[in-house]
């Protein structure tokens, strides 16, 4: 009980976030990409941007989460085909979401040469 109210909140604050962090990002990334790859690598590895990133995988990967979790659960009916897609959709985004903060980190302390 009380599931969707919480599912409910947390899809719009999830939304609101990627209102703000997309922002960020759009304005942002033409000027890292103006200089090529040294210059993109040296925006994600400062500190503010690094952060702000990780901000950003995390909320679209939650965000989409819930999404597709509610599309399955309104439109796949068969009980086990349905927990089968619920938990391969939850490894997907969990997977996206480490590979993406991963990354961004290895940037920022600078494993990538």
């Amino acid at each position: 009980a009380k599931e969707g109210t919480d599912h409910f909140w947390v899809q719009r604050v999830t939304a609101a976030a990627l209102l703000l962090l997309g922002t960020w990002f759009v304005l942002a990334i033409p000027g890292a990409l103006e200089g090529g790859r040294e210059s993109l690598l040296a925006w994600v590895a400062a500190p503010w941007n690094s952060i702000l990133l990780i901000l950003l995988s995390v909320s679209l990967a939650w965000h989409s989460s819930l999404g597709v979790q509610v599309v399955i659960e309104d439109y796949v009916h068969g009980p086990f085909i349905k927990v089968v897609s619920l938990v391969l959709s939850k490894f997907a985004h969990v997977l996206v979401v480490v590979a993406t903060v991963f990354a961004v980190l290895k940037i920022a302390f600078g494993g990538v040469a």
